[in-house]
């Protein structure tokens, strides 16, 4: 067989698998609580890869790698980020949250928020399910744009046929199986991230000679590639730059895609073991994708037959030196397995993040609130069509953007539509499991705020006066993050009638903590 076909085959063995995980999946799910929760019945090793999965996606292997080409040991910040806020959602909110939503039976995040907060005007279920399908489905769109890019850079392809088999498979197995499908393709497909993370950078440094070859070679480049402070050594700029990379941690502490596997756990005793599990993923997985960053700024410089230029590496955010250097140091067979790799981290994300947001619009919306009489079990169709129905306009976004969108990365597409989810549901969730303080409006005028910061710090923040240059250099998480905190706390303060109806609430937060 050609190189070519190798490649292929690589690919399609790897579509067939998730198919074959949706076939079985789908059998599994006999209503709303299986399509949606899994029946809560996931052991640790189940969560921790799946939650690992879900939170990396496209970035991980595409962005990930671009940042440590271009910025070189700058992006280990991103990793220190990672590694804090995996391990601060682990050790620090998932039991309470587990302890919370066992107690309430929630099934879902507004199905919580609605418990802990004594919503019963239900509008904090209204605006969570809004602010998830809006940004979900962006996030969507980022993944369904990376998988074009995927099958453009490394099979030759053109970007609208790799989104048309990528979307095709990923709709075909999340739209039958629902959250069992997702979980058990997740497992799969984290497996196939971290194997190959891990193991790329060993490759691609015996092709540069070795260490020492690859140090002299990124100091010869730039070097600034080896210091964490920047070309501009450790200026107020380049500090500020450093705490907004180490700061998208903070997206972990609480988004919905992650901690809806918290609540899908049988069982809180599994909670310490997945959260080694996962700090192991990430540490690991996370270095890696900067290691082969800045190895492959070397690999792909150097002279001979992989050279690109400096220029034409670091074109679109660096985002193609992983395929670059795939392909400049493995035989056709392992191109074709990493390319089924970077489809796992967009695949493993798109099919959470669909399940997420058609369990909002269907369950939280039109079941909760319009349809209360509605069976659980009658919702299954509905959320079959409305998971397909939210993927085609996802994929509507991401065809657009293609098309008008000059200059576009993953990276950028990925953190605004992770940053705006984290901005939303992170600190109203933090507070919720630490604070009996914390009141309904507190919630409501958090998850608001939040919601608004992220496209105002990133659009207007940096032209302010002043201000704008450090907001721009912090990027839109940490500063809407830090405005929908105090919002939640000034708010629930000066609303005391507000606490004065959550004394129950408070006492149940109490035997959480114990």
């Amino acid at each position: 067989m050609t190189e070519t076909t190798w490649t292929f085959v690589g690919v399609g063995l790897y579509l067939l698998v998730l198919l074959g995980i949706g076939v079985v999946a789908s059998r599994t799910a006999k209503g709303a609580r299986d399509y949606f929760a899994a029946g809560k019945s996931l052991g640790f090793w189940s969560v921790a890869f799946s939650a690992r999965a879900t939170g990396e996606s496209a970035w991980l292997l595409l962005g990930l790698t671009g940042m440590g080409a271009a910025f070189g040991a700058r992006a280990f910040g991103v990793v220190l980020g990672e590694v804090l806020g995996v391990m601060g959602a682990w050790w620090l909110m998932s039991r309470r949250f587990h302890r919370l939503t066992m107690r309430y039976d929630a099934i879902t995040i507004p199905d919580y928020l609605e418990a802990r907060f004594r919503d019963d005007s239900q509008v904090l279920r209204k605006v969570a399910a809004f602010a998830l399908t809006v940004f979900v489905t962006i996030y969507v769109a980022a993944q369904i744009d990376a998988t074009g890019a995927a099958f453009e850079t490394f099979l030759g392809t053109s970007w609208f046929l790799g989104v048309a088999v990528g979307f095709g498979v990923v709709m075909a197995y999340s739209v039958s199986g629902g959250f069992q499908a997702v979980v058990w393709s997740d497992v799969f497909q984290g497996s196939l991230m971290f194997l190959g993370l891990v193991g790329l950078p060993f490759v691609a440094l015996a092709a540069v000679g070795g260490p020492g070859p690859w140090l002299a070679g990124l100091e010869r480049i730039d070097p600034s590639l080896l210091s964490m402070a920047g070309p501009d050594g450790w200026t107020l700029e380049s500090v500020l730059g450093l705490v907004g990379l180490s700061l998208i941690g903070l997206g972990f502490m609480g988004s919905p895609q992650i901690f809806a596997r918290f609540l899908a756990l049988h069982d809180e005793s599994e909670i310490t073991k997945g959260a080694w599990v996962a700090f192991v993923w990430t540490l690991l997985a996370d270095s890696g994708a900067v290691l082969v960053g800045m190895l492959g700024r070397v690999l792909l410089d150097a002279p001979g037959e992989v050279m690109v230029g400096v220029d034409g590496l670091l074109g679109k955010g660096a985002q193609d030196v992983l395929p670059l250097v795939v392909s400049a140091t493995l035989p056709p067979i392992l191109v074709g397995l990493f390319i089924a790799i970077v489809l796992s981290a967009i695949m493993s994300t798109v099919d959470s993040l669909l399940v997420l947001a058609s369990s909002a619009a269907v369950r939280d919306l039109y079941q909760q609130v319009y349809r209360p009489d509605m069976a659980d079990e009658a919702l299954l169709s509905l959320s079959r069509m409305a998971t397909l129905g939210l993927g085609l306009v996802a994929l509507a976004i991401a065809v657009a953007v293609a098309v008008f969108v000059e200059g576009r990365t993953v990276f950028w597409f990925v953190v605004f539509g992770w940053s705006g989810i984290a901005a939303t549901f992170c600190p109203t969730m933090i507070l919720s499991l630490y604070w009996k303080g914390m009141t309904r409006n507190g919630a409501l005028a958090s998850m608001v705020l939040g919601f608004l910061g992220v496209p105002f710090f990133k659009f207007v923040g940096p032209s302010l006066p002043v201000v704008g240059k450090a907001l721009g250099a912090l990027e839109e998480l940490p500063p809407s993050f830090a405005l929908a905190m105090v919002a939640g706390i000034v708010v629930s303060l000066a609303d005391p009638a507000g606490r004065a109806r959550l004394a129950e609430p408070a006492r149940e937060l109490e035997e959480a903590a114990s």
